[in-house]
């Protein structure tokens, strides 16, 4: 017996201590770093609270405050708006191109937060916007109709970015309704739209909550637009004050901490309500029968309409991000689309980008840091999946809450505290790929955990039991077993962990040094140095390396659930 033990005697206290250092460590070395009156290192700092009292006295404390909670509302519900529509269209109603549309929702998913803002800036910029300059050629005006150096600029550009996790949400929530009610209300006489406005809405209502609580808190943390457009627009909110912060010299990290503990507590807030509606989520269950079938709503002429404003939502969104970096991408000079700036089309700017040193090192990063946290968070969360679903651990629910805390984290905010934890605690790292590899892993661990317990719930416990019973160790069993069956839920989690690990840049943007240069920080500095056509080219580049690594990983994760 003690041979089957000897494997959990180590692997199992070894990542509950792991976890338990990725979440608390992190945040007291933030609490800590608020609390300091000097710089990191400074030996004759003292703990204090001016910190504190020069950011909640600040005069424009008020201001940055509104304009975050205006960003974050705003953003939610244009992203709620769009993603929800879509969600309706292709699950609910009989719209032509439903499959055309669900795969096309997505795509936005793909692109990183870096790129889908620089292609608005090129697109809606007063100065430099291509559809402004399109308006002011040919309307023979001065100044083109829209200015993306707003705070509605900012709410929209985000919201295009965010609306494909609502359409994924929305989807499973509409997918999942028994729809008698529905029908009963059809049969009642009611029309379509008074029916989804009176019977489908409401019985939608803690999805719909529990969806915008998710996306003001992505909203609220987001760093890439605050970061290009707010900061020079004179718009400021929590995640670019901070990194202000920190790239002001002297460096201000106790003023940075303080601002951090803020937003730190604003997306804890979201998320505990989150998780409190979604634990009263079953008193609205409708589905009690065998044999549920989802009923499709016949709009008749409408859904021709329906269709067209799908495929406009994706012209707008999708085609015209996509297109204008393509454009960009080939052209020697910025302009607008002509014929005679077409035939004078080059891929110089692919060739600098493929052959800038700079360039190879941070795609070599990246792809490291993708493959390399994707693994990681699997392999821990796998373990901690089966601590929490299989085990009698004590304290098992307190770690998987553990696990979760760093869904809360924003990423400017773990960023800030590594910074102490890394100066302080380990100086080794500072500024090298592990640091960043670190941060990865902290700030998605949570993505992990809930891919891993979903899949670990449907193992059944005989299956490892009658290893043990045949002689099997744990290491052998959860190897030889569980690991295989895990496997559609771990190839799940390890594709969206590297997706975002490659788009990665509000964690990043702080703890990066020229050796550990990422692609969304190569971007971040081609655009600061008026760089368009290169940057164009890059974020082309990342686009289609972001499409291969999810074709070919969902495609390894259908050949392995086709095996099981």
């Amino acid at each position: 017996m003690n041979r089957h033990l000897d494997a959990r005697v180590l692997i199992l206290p070894g990542a509950v201590l792991l976890v338990a250092y990725l979440t608390i460590v992190p945040l007291g070395m933030l609490v800590y770093g608020s609390l300091r009156s000097g710089a990191v290192g400074d030996p004759g700092a003292t703990y204090t609270l001016a910190n504190y009292a020069r950011a909640y006295l600040d005069p424009t404390l008020y201001r940055l405050f509104l304009n975050s909670i205006v960003y974050a509302a705003g953003t939610c519900l244009l992203a709620f708006v769009i993603g929800a529509y879509l969600a309706w269209v292709t699950e609910r109603t009989n719209t032509p191109l439903r499959g055309l549309i669900a795969v096309i929702a997505l795509v936005p998913f793909i692109v990183p937060g870096i790129l889908n803002t620089i292609s608005w800036l090129l697109l809606l910029s007063p100065r430099i916007g291509l559809i402004n300059l399109v308006v002011k050629n040919a309307l023979g005006v001065t100044a083109g109709p829209f200015d993306v150096y707003t705070l509605a600029g900012m709410i929209w550009v985000e919201a295009t970015h965010l609306y494909p996790l609502v359409f994924l949400l929305m989807s499973a929530a509409f997918r999942s309704m028994d729809m008698s009610l529905e029908e009963a209300s059809i049969m009642a006489g009611s029309r379509t739209f008074t029916t989804l406005r009176r019977v489908t809405l409401p019985l939608m209502r803690p999805a719909i909550i529990s969806t915008m609580l998710i996306m003001f808190v992505r909203a609220i943390e987001a760093f890439e637009v605050p970061a290009l457009i707010g900061i020079p627009a004179g718009i400021p909110v929590f995640t670019s004050r901070i990194f202000l912060a920190i790239h002001q010299f002297p460096s201000d990290f106790g003023l940075a901490g303080s601002y951090a503990i803020t937003l730190l507590l604003l997306s804890t807030v979201g998320v505990l309500i989150y998780h409190r509606l979604t634990g009263h989520a079953k008193r609205f269950a409708t589905i009690t029968g065998k044999g549920y079938r989802p009923r499709l709503v016949d709009l008749g002429r409408w859904r021709y309409a329906t269709c067209g404003g799908a495929l406009l939502i994706f012209a707008v969104t999708v085609a015209l991000p996509v297109l204008v970096l393509c454009w960009v991408s080939v052209t020697p000079y910025y302009g607008v689309p002509s014929w005679e700036l077409l035939q004078r089309a080059t891929l110089e700017a692919y060739r600098y980008v493929l052959n800038y040193p700079t360039a190879l090192v941070a795609f070599k990063n990246s792809l490291y840091l993708a493959a390399g946290s994707a693994t990681a968070v699997m392999l821990l969360t796998s373990v901690v999946a089966w601590i929490t679903v299989k085990s009698k651990f004590p304290g098992r629910a307190l770690l998987d809450n553990l696990a979760f805390i760093p869904i809360a984290f924003p990423g400017i905010v773990l960023g800030v505290s590594l910074i102490w934890v890394s100066l302080t605690l380990v100086p080794v790292i500072y500024g090298t790929f592990w640091l960043l590899l670190i941060a990865y892993i902290t700030r998605f661990m949570p993505y992990g955990i809930r891919a891993a317990s979903a899949s670990m719930v449907q193992i059944h416990d005989d299956l490892e039991e009658a290893a043990l019973a045949c002689g099997s160790s744990w290491r052998q069993a959860f190897q030889r077993i569980i690991l295989p069956l895990l496997m559609p839920g771990f190839v799940a989690g390890w594709i969206y962990v590297s997706t975002v690990s490659l788009r990665e840049l509000s964690t990043s943007i702080l703890l990066y040094s020229p050796d550990s240069i990422v692609l969304a920080i190569l971007a971040f500095d081609m655009w600061e140095g008026g760089q368009y056509n290169y940057v164009a080219a890059l974020g082309v580049i990342m686009v289609s390396v972001l499409v291969l690594m999810a074709t070919v990983a969902r495609r390894l994760g259908a050949r392995i659930g086709l095996a099981q």
